[in-house]
């Protein structure tokens, strides 16, 4: 998975901050890994490429513009009190709150924007009757 980004030391700090995710690579020049990525799970990680590069990955294809979602990006957790601290987390560390925590039929979820605008959403569901 890719997505764009404007700043690549705020979104360094962010996805470490934000989420406790832990950069993959050897330092640059800069001290942050290039390319930029994280771990998500075994055999899935996240890059994040800056806008002026990541023309070559899309080619003649359009990115959405900033605001406009392609996709949700959602991590789950356990338990109610996780989405919360995970949600605060975020903000703290430069989110931006699109949807307070709620209880749906499904789950208990929140969703943020990372600070290139990206959606994400913080999950913990429990078993449908």
């Amino acid at each position: 998975m890719s997505l764009p980004i404007e700043d690549r030391p705020r979104s360094y700090a962010f996805y470490q901050e934000a989420l406790g995710l832990t950069p993959v690579g050897e330092p640059d020049e800069d001290g942050i890994p290039e390319p930029l990525q994280f771990t998500l799970a075994d055999g899935v990680r996240l890059m994040l490429i800056p806008t002026g590069g990541f023309g070559w990955v899309l080619g003649d294809q359009p990115a959405a513009p900033r605001g406009q979602s392609e996709c949700i990006l959602t991590v789950s957790v356990d338990t109610e009190e996780a989405v919360d601290a995970l949600a605060a987390q975020a903000v703290k560390a430069g989110a931006t709150m699109v949807t307070e925590a709620v209880r749906q039929p499904w789950a208990y979820m929140a969703t943020f924007t990372d600070p290139d605008g990206h959606l994400w959403m913080v999950e913990a569901h429990w078993e449908l009757p």
